[in-house]
């Protein structure tokens, strides 16, 4: 079937395919470049070269020579460099999914396209033994400090501020305790890696684990030193803990494969459960004993 005789929408669908190729093949391509690992490199480049091939089977098709989407080159490019190499591609290759879904349409009137698809498919297989990222293989001390952090901080700036109802002292309470809870946790999971048998360096663990805990600590004791409200940097502090298990669990399910929403909602459910616990706590406190600063 040529190209002149397919509906208006099958026209722009492929069109969009041809692009979708061309641009790919020079994200991969610019990657390939960028990176010092040889056989990254070489997949990379293989893959590249498949996209290059695609992009000339709708080139045929339409006769038509498509110029890529810069501005979609640049920005993986940019977020591969910056966030992984991994979490760059697969966040594209979700992107991909629904360009396999217009293959699967047009697949009827052009068989050809059956062999786009199983490119495609072997794209995500090959992509998962792609890359060995360090920082990747030490998710879990990561998770592990993150979530320890807004489970305990979260709660025990709540308990505070009613407690203490003083901004600067309560950023001064949690930082304390923030910090010292990061360096147990650290020790902790130096101790925990080291006693089990596996690849991972119980520094490297422990190093991993105190860095997420320390910056979560952080972020969330930050609007306590920007307002005189205790109240209003209560809310903030709890819309940055949302923030932080937003973002981070986006980062894991896309680099790691993994159920976005319901690890995202059980983080926050526990978080602000135990938030609003310690909050009754605090309220208690300073009712019961008295406590006034």
């Amino acid at each position: 079937m040529g190209f002149m005789e397919l509906t208006h929408r099958q026209k722009e669908a492929i069109l969009m395919a041809q692009k979708n190729e061309i641009t790919e093949y020079h994200i991969y391509t610019k990657l390939s470049a960028s990176i010092k690992d040889q056989h990254n490199r070489e997949v990379l480049a293989e893959i590249a070269n498949e996209e290059l091939a695609h992009y000339r089977f709708w080139q045929r098709i339409t006769q038509q020579n498509i110029k890529p989407n810069r501005w979609k080159v640049w920005l993986y490019f940019i977020i591969s460099r910056i966030f992984g190499l991994t979490f760059g591609i697969k966040l594209m290759e979700k992107g991909e999914r629904r360009a396999e879904e217009v293959y699967a349409k047009l697949a009827d009137t052009m068989p050809e396209i059956h062999k786009i698809i199983q490119d495609e498919d072997r794209h995500e297989k090959k992509l998962v033994d792609l890359i060995n990222e360090e920082h990747l293989n030490y998710v879990g001390s990561m998770v592990l400090g993150l979530n320890d952090a807004l489970v305990e901080l979260t709660g025990t700036l709540a308990g505070l501020t009613f407690a203490l109802q003083n901004t600067r002292l309560i950023a001064l309470s949690g930082f304390i305790t923030g910090i010292a809870a990061s360096f147990s946790m650290a020790a902790s999971e130096y101790l925990s890696t080291k006693s089990q048998e596996g690849d991972q360096s119980p520094i490297k663990a422990a190093t991993y684990t105190g860095i997420a805990y320390i910056f979560t600590v952080l972020f969330l004791i930050f609007p306590y030193l920007l307002f005189g409200h205790y109240f209003l940097c209560l809310c903030l502090t709890v819309i940055n803990a949302v923030l932080v298990i937003l973002i981070f669990n986006f980062y894991v399910s896309v680099a790691k494969d993994l159920d976005f929403k319901r690890r995202f909602l059980e983080m926050v459910s526990i978080s602000l459960g135990v938030a609003a616990l310690s909050f009754v706590i605090g309220f208690l406190v300073r009712v019961f004993l008295g406590v006034e600063v």
